[in-house]
Order: structure tokens, then C-alpha cells, then sequence
């Protein structure tokens, strides 16, 4: 598997991750604890160094889980994880609902995770989603403590905006921001990427698949679990899916033409952008998991890049890809 460095700051990883989330919650009910620690050893096995997780991905357990299957290879792996939820209370119902990036709780969220993740340092630490009752520069004096304690190592934001980034950026210098970027999610392109850019920060991301779509395995008559949270999301109606399998059409043309498949492409497309991207689709399957990897070595010239570029142009996404309430906590 290929390195890649986030940024200025030299933590390098595999130049694709591995987003775990699914394994634990979101993507209908949770998955076999066991079959889930089996196939995060495969991904060490195969060359995977990134890991990503969070707190609130369970609550709780999926963290738990990253930490135990990950344990044997702690030198190997970089793990990633985000604080930024309130979980306390009715907020456990619905940890989505609420933030909280408060100083105090930040370091209590940080002494949970190094429990759960089995680690003495946390490698990369996200603020999850910006909270607007907390100035930014107090999250990034709180982590820049943390840093300076040795319980983390390197600082990230999740769906910042680009003033944000600049404000905490100058408190404690950012490693990396996580944002949805995809063929079907474009926004980070106008203001976010350049800024990053200027700044030598690292760019990671989720959903690099549109949430499973942009594998070409999902149309308007694919019908999710009750529990998939993928039923909320305006993108994912039948009507959605329908008008936007011409961007499955695009993908599926080129991965013709590379040999490759449409999944594959789509990872291609990202890690083409910058050298300095570092994707980290999700998955549960081992046959997906190889199908990700194998993406990385797949070359998009100049001209397929044109090419997509041409026809992606062309076509419009149809639907959000959050209800409104969430997408109002994304690009602060």
C-alpha cells in the first residue's frame, strides 16, 4: 500500500483509511463483534495504517472495538478518533443532537477514548463538529494542552469552515481536516481545499463513496434496514437514487475503460486531486475492503480526468445530502 503524508505535518499513513464507523452503528444494526476484529486485521494485513472512529460511533463501542482488534498493532497503525457530542443524559438517545466542545469536556471525553482505543496517545484528534457556543480557539488551547500532556498527538477538525480552520489553525496548527468530499459532494473544492492548501493541512474524506451509492451496488428500488440512518437522508429517496444513477453511468464508463469498477474510480478521482488527500471509505465486507484497496493503484491520466471532469459537469446531484437541522451543524 502506498504512504501518503497529511500535510506539513509528517504523519504519514496509507493513502487509503479505513472508516469504521458502520461496523458498530448507522448502517442498520450493529455488526459481529468478532467478524468485525477479523477484518481489521485483514486491512493491517493488506498495507492499511489509517483508522478512522469516534466517541459517539455507538456510543461508545465502536471505539472499543477499533482498541481490542487494533491492540497487536498499535506500532503499525494510526487511529483517529473525534470528541465534540454531548453524551450525556436524553443526548444518548440521539447524540447527534447535541455538541459540546466546552475545554472541560473535552478532557474527559480524550481520558474515555484512551481507555476504549487501549492507547496511551490518541494520534489524531477531531473535533467532531464546531460548536457555536465555544470559541474555536478555546478547543484548540484545550487540545494544545492535551498535546502538550502526550495524551495526543496531532489535531483535526470535522466539517469546519474556512475561518474556523484559519482561527484554530493559528492556536494549535492543524494536521488534518475530515469533511463528506466526493463526486457527489463537491462543496470543499471552492474555498475549503485551497485553504488547506495554503496552510500544508492534510484532507480526509468520509464518505468517499456517497454513502455506499457511488459503488453502483444501490438504486431506486434498494431497500435499507429499518435502523439504517440512510432512510433520513434526502439523496437517498427513491426519486434521488433515480435521478442521480447518471453519475453511477459516468463512473461505470470509466471503470470500463480501467478495467476497474465504478468504487474504484471513484477513490481514483479523490486521490488524484492532492497528494495530500487521504480517503477513508467504510465498509464491513472483506470483498469491498479489497475493492477499495485496489483502488490505489489505479492511474487516472489527464485525459480521463478531463474526461470526468467534462461529464461530471454535466450532471447535476439531485436531493441534500443531510436534512437540514444536520446540515446547519456542517460548515461553521
Amino acid at each position: 500500500m502506498l504512504k501518503r503524508k497529511l500535510g506539513r505535518s509528517n504523519l504519514e499513513v496509507s493513502a487509503i483509511g479505513l472508516g469504521c464507523m458502520g461496523m458498530s452503528s448507522s448502517y442498520g444494526l450493529p455488526k459481529d463483534k468478532q467478524q468485525m476484529a477479523a477484518l481489521l486485521h485483514a486491512a493491517v494485513d493488506r498495507g492499511v495504517t489509517f483508522f478512522d472512529t469516534a466517541e459517539v460511533y455507538g456510543p461508545y463501542t465502536n471505539e472499543e472495538l477499533v482498541g481490542e482488534a487494533l491492540a497487536p498493532f498499535r506500532k503499525r497503525v494510526v487511529i483517529a478518533t473525534k470528541f465534540g457530542f454531548d453524551l450525556s443524559g436524553s443526548e444518548m438517545r440521539s447524540p447527534m443532537s447535541g455538541v459540546n466542545s466546552r475545554p472541560e469536556h473535552i478532557k474527559r471525553a480524550v481520558e474515555g477514548s484512551l481507555k476504549r482505543l487501549k492507547v496511551e496517545t490518541i494520534d489524531l484528534l477531531y473535533q467532531h463538529r464546531v460548536d457555536p457556543t465555544v470559541p474555536i480557539e478555546d478547543v484548540a488551547g484545550a487540545v494544545r494542552e492535551l498535546i502538550q500532556a502526550g495524551k495526543v498527538k496531532h489535531f483535526g477538525l470535522s466539517e469546519a469552515g474556512v475561518q474556523t480552520i484559519r482561527r484554530a489553525h493559528a492556536v494549535q496548527p492543524l494536521t488534518a481536516v475530515q469533511s463528506e468530499y466526493s463526486l457527489w459532494t463537491r462543496t470543499p473544492e471552492k474555498e475549503v481545499i485551497p485553504t488547506l492548501e495554503e496552510l500544508g493541512i492534510g484532507f480526509v474524506p468520509y464518505s468517499p463513496l456517497g454513502r455506499g451509492f457511488l459503488t453502483g451496488a444501490m438504486n431506486e428500488n434498494t431497500k435499507l434496514e429499518s435502523t439504517d440512518f440512510r432512510n433520513g437522508l434526502p439523496r437517498f429517496t427513491p426519486e434521488a437514487m433515480r435521478e442521480n444513477q447518471s453519475l453511477i453511468d459516468l463512473l461505470a464508463n470509466i471503470a470500463q475503460r480501467k478495467k476497474a469498477t465504478p468504487a474504484q474510480i471513484a477513490l481514483a478521482w479523490l486521490l488524484a486531486q492532492k497528494p495530500w488527500i487521504v480517503p477513508i471509505p467504510g465498509t464491513t465486507k472483506l470483498h469491498r475492503l479489497e475493492e477499495n484497496l485496489g483502488a490505489a493503484t489505479v492511474e487516472l491520466t489527464r485525459d480521463d480526468l478531463r474526461d470526468i471532469a467534462a461529464a461530471a459537469s454535466k450532471i447535476t446531484v439531485h436531493g441534500a445530502r443531510y436534512p437540514e437541522k444536520l446540515e446547519q451543524m456542517t460548515g461553521r
